[in-house]
């Protein structure tokens, strides 16, 4: 989709893959943006890229890519807080530009292993003007189950002018969304959970879809989508399962989209979006564009068509936080008599 002075260098590394998503290039084939363990270690050690580790500054320190720079999780620092709405642009170029962000370089983008914040600061690049953009989808999970080196101290570049010149196909509003409802050359995926599609799981003012809308939740790109539940149960010890899909299979489970339409991903916030717009972007989509603001800002928008739609229960709300305020005060007393028969002993 992009131009990519690297496709060259790319054709040489034959050993990449990610399930079968991301095969070894040949000649002519489409660009590549998600990324695997050689094509980092490779892109490092060769090309001389810049490595953006976008988690919590607590999670980068416990270890990350030699090199690579953090400013905090993406996903909090450069949105605002209440809206998860972007922050404004020349404070997130203030911010990038501190870190040593420097948008001219070839930058690797990485998080934890199939998250979506990694797949979020590709886009704020993307949509920033930044032209040579890869996610690394292993994360630091791959990296360290190669048995590659991590460092726990911070990586300091000198600061950088980072220019953003924001590029406004790669994003779509709450209005412009409203406005393409019912143009047939206009598909809209659902990136959101089965409950929040159907109105069952409601996380704004109402619930429900956006009318037309295609309900491809963002997990059922990985090989087993159920793996984070298996892992908090410990069922299993890794997260091979949150590889994505072998090729041919994500093929087929979009194949209900046309490739040469206008996409138009959303889900609560963004993020999740993020993640299955670059997949689509990755099998041949020609018009991929994300709702950022999603859910939060439509579903809070009572002239905007809902389908399924269902309301916010506050009463309901009200009452369980009453029912949980008074089993937190029946457990604070139960906790101060016991510390006063202690005292007594």
């Amino acid at each position: 989709m992009f131009e990519n002075p690297l496709i060259a260098r790319f054709a040489a590394v034959a050993a990449l893959s990610i399930a079968g998503i991301v095969s070894s290039p040949t000649a002519g084939a489409e660009e590549r943006i998600i990324v695997d363990t050689a094509f980092v270690e490779d892109a490092i050690s060769d090309g001389g890229a810049l490595v953006w580790d976008v988690r919590s500054e607590k999670d980068y320190l416990r270890g990350h890519i030699p090199g690579a720079v953090n400013v905090g999780s993406v996903t909090r620092v450069l949105r605002d807080s209440r809206t998860k709405d972007y922050i404004p642009i020349d404070e997130i170029a203030r911010i990038l530009g501190e870190a040593g962000i420097d948008g001219s370089r070839e930058i690797v983008v990485y998080g934890s292993k199939a998250r979506p914040s990694a797949y979020f600061g590709y886009i704020t690049l993307r949509y920033l003007g930044v032209g040579d953009v890869t996610v690394y989808h292993g994360g630091i999970d791959d990296w360290k189950s190669a048995g590659k080196p991590v460092e726990t101290t911070p990586s300091k570049l000198p600061p950088a002018t980072f220019t953003a010149t924001p590029d406004p196909s790669q994003l779509v509003t709450t209005s412009e969304v409203i406005e393409k409802l019912g143009d047939s050359s206009v598909q809209i995926v659902d990136a959101r959970t089965v409950n929040e599609y159907s109105g069952k799981d409601i996380r704004a003012l109402r619930g429900g879809h956006i009318p037309g809308a295609v309900n491809i939740p963002y997990q059922t790109n990985w090989v087993d989508p159920d793996t984070p539940r298996k892992l908090a149960r410990k069922k299993i010890d890794n997260k091979d399962g949150m590889n994505l899909k072998p090729r041919d299979e994500l093929q087929a489970m979009y194949a209900q989209l046309d490739k040469d339409k206008e996409t138009i991903v959303y889900c609560q916030s963004g993020g999740r979006a993020a993640e299955s717009a670059v997949i689509l972007q990755q099998l041949g989509f020609n018009n991929v564009r994300i709702y950022d603001s999603s859910w939060l800002a439509y579903g809070n928008t009572f002239e905007a068509p809902v389908e399924n739609v269902t309301y916010f229960d506050v009463g309901r709300v009200n009452s369980m936080i009453r029912s949980l305020q008074m089993q937190i005060d029946s457990l604070e007393g139960e906790i101060a008599t016991l510390k006063a028969k202690q005292k007594q002993q």
